[in-house]
């Protein structure tokens, strides 16, 4: 997983059952059962391939948006017919732990890529793992228009809020005051404007199915992200549109901190700026939930 037991346990005692941060502030109730979930291994024949550990910072919280994701497509039986197109961005070093089809895409342009394979193989799933570097800085028009026309395939972001792989520098999400490799001395409005609020934009999008924005820095957050994923999932599934799941992932590196310090950094400055919930829900999704 991309944080450890312990850096979980400093932001509270999170391995007892009860109510528990679910971001912005919030509470939600946690079984023992589904904190054990949070806690386990993959199960092995599964599509992460535990055996192979990976390579992103220690405190990365990227790794736990994959491992979310192959869960849902284990549960959902999609081995034989996924199809993941991968974004540019350091996270694509977590491709060698799925067992999956692949497909690398130029800087910003999976949603396009997506739209080819989609359009040219209906029944297959298919999904794109972007970052915000890649999607919201580079290639935002991309998934805008592919939600306007209602592309039936996935969107995954993992939002840091920094372009991590070229060096932590800032990109379109970073947010205001937020110091990154490129502005040392905090993102400037004035100068550089204020980040982008994609989960909320492509919900504006008359062929989006479903949006949603969640987070991994908490066992809450987890599980709350794990459902989304499932109904975005679903969404592509029953043909509803285009569905689109972007998930606040810690990056102590990028920050400037140290790795017990980001989830609770996401936690009060974050998520008070990207708001987690559900932003569109296609009325067929209402009942689509996950154990």
């Amino acid at each position: 997983m991309a944080y450890s037991r312990q850096l979980l346990i400093l932001m509270g005692n999170f391995e007892k059952p009860g109510k528990l941060l679910a971001g912005n502030g919030t509470t939600m109730t946690i079984s023992k059962e589904q904190l054990k979930k949070v806690w386990a291994l993959p199960n092995k024949g599964s599509f992460i391939a535990p055996q192979e550990a990976h390579h992103m910072c220690p405190g990365c919280g990227e790794p736990a948006a994959y491992r979310l994701v192959a869960e849902i497509m284990d549960e959902m039986n999609l081995r034989e017919r996924v199809i993941y197109v991968a974004g540019i961005g350091c996270y694509n070093s977590l491709g060698s732990n799925l067992n999956i089809d692949q497909i690398k895409a130029l800087h910003g342009r999976a949603p396009s890529v997506a739209t080819g394979v989609k359009r040219a193989l209906p029944d297959r799933f298919v999904m794109t793992i972007q970052g915000d570097g890649d999607l919201v800085s580079e290639g935002l028009s991309e998934a805008l228009h592919c939600a306007a026309r209602g592309e039936k395939f996935t969107v995954i972001l993992v939002n840091n809020s920094v372009n991590g792989e070229t060096g932590g520098h800032m990109t379109a999400t970073t947010l205001v005051g937020q110091k990154t490799k490129s502005t040392l001395k905090g993102r400037d409005a004035e100068i550089h404007g204020g980040p982008i609020k994609t989960a909320e934009l492509i919900a504006q999008m008359d062929g989006t199915a479903y949006s949603a924005r969640g987070s991994v820095h908490s066992p809450v957050a987890v599980i709350r992200t794990k459902k989304m994923i499932h109904r975005a999932f679903e969404a592509q599934e029953q043909k509803l549109g285009f569905s689109f799941v972007e998930i606040l992932t810690m990056c102590p590196t990028g920050w400037f901190m140290e790795t017990w310090e980001a989830p609770k950094y996401m936690e009060d400055v974050m998520t008070k700026y990207f708001t987690l919930g559900e932003y569109k829900v296609h009325p067929q999704l209402a009942n689509v939930a996950v154990a």
